[in-house]
């Protein structure tokens, strides 16, 4: 485009003063094929105002969350938790987006023990002590979409549990310092699943991170296994989830064939997650809902 029109991101801004330079160097990157390497569409790329919103509604977001984690106890059925959740957000002026997502019956996913993710809330459904739980949240305010979830120990846990909620924190918090401009996003996929790995552990591949902001869901897909410095470049202005999902043994997911929702370990075996939405910045990340 003309340096003197009107940026292509939205911003108002001039062209020459706004992508010009960031789609040269774009264009001077060499990319690999073979390594499945790749330009980010521009339809991903967030302007100032973009990013301002997404924040705004991870503001509402980390604050369900807050309160779900103020929720979690041995003897509370899940719906309750969901219900709190519902109501916080739409007295902030947003929207549950999970709420009749592609037909999803609750407002956030709850998701236990051996639940990889996508977990219904129900009154039936109780904590007890020892569980492992994880409570996933996307809030929508204003149009734009902010996407976390957190794990939560009930009461006293087994080792082996407590081992596998912080190794998969750690995953996240990995996968995250990879994720530098001008890398790649399979860099991201190496660090969660290169630790994983060496912690026995297996990966869910069949599900992952995504592009948000937006909309709910964007590209790029992330994956939490693969091998660095493939994929999608990672640009300034893109917002995405990592959201390792770790299993204690084999990696196959199983979807419960009565809700057609809830996914399951195939060996029943525990499982966890932690997610947060990012930021893709000039000098690293920000993290903009955790």
């Amino acid at each position: 485009m003309q340096r003197n029109e009107l940026c292509w991101c939205g911003s108002g801004k001039k062209y020459k003063k706004c992508h010009a330079d960031f789609d040269e160097r774009i264009s001077e990157i060499k990319y690999n094929a073979f390594k499945g390497q790749v330009r980010p569409p521009k339809k991903i790329i967030n302007n100032k105002h973009d990013i301002e919103m997404i924040k705004a509604a991870g503001v509402v977001n980390d604050g369900a969350l807050d309160l779900a984690a103020s929720l979690i106890k041995p003897g509370v059925d899940t719906a309750t938790i969901d219900d709190a959740v519902r109501e916080f957000i739409e007295s902030r002026g947003g929207y549950p987006s999970c709420l009749n997502y592609e037909g999803f019956p609750k407002s956030c996913c709850i998701s236990i023990n051996e639940v990889v993710c996508h977990g219904i809330p129900s009154k039936k459904t109780i904590l007890k002590e020892g569980d492992i739980v994880n409570v996933d949240i996307t809030t929508t305010l204003n149009g734009y979409y902010a996407d976390a979830s957190r794990m939560f120990m009930v009461g006293e846990v087994s080792e082996e549990a407590e081992r596998l909620v912080r190794v998969t924190k750690e995953c996240m918090e990995r996968g995250i310092a990879a994720a530098k401009p001008w890398h790649f996003l399979g860099d991201i996929s190496a660090a969660c699943g290169d630790y994983a790995h060496a912690h026995g552990y297996s990966v869910v591949t069949d599900l992952g991170g995504h592009g948000v902001g937006k909309d709910f869901h964007l590209e790029p897909f992330v994956a939490h296994e693969g091998e660095a410095g493939t994929g999608m470049l990672l640009v300034p202005g893109m917002v995405l989830t990592v959201e390792p999902m770790i299993n204690q043994g084999k990696k196959t997911v199983v979807v419960d064939s009565k809700d057609n929702w809830t996914v399951r370990t195939k060996d029943n075996k525990l499982s966890a997650q932690w997610e947060k939405t990012i930021l893709i910045t000039e000098t690293g990340t920000e993290v903009l809902s955790s």
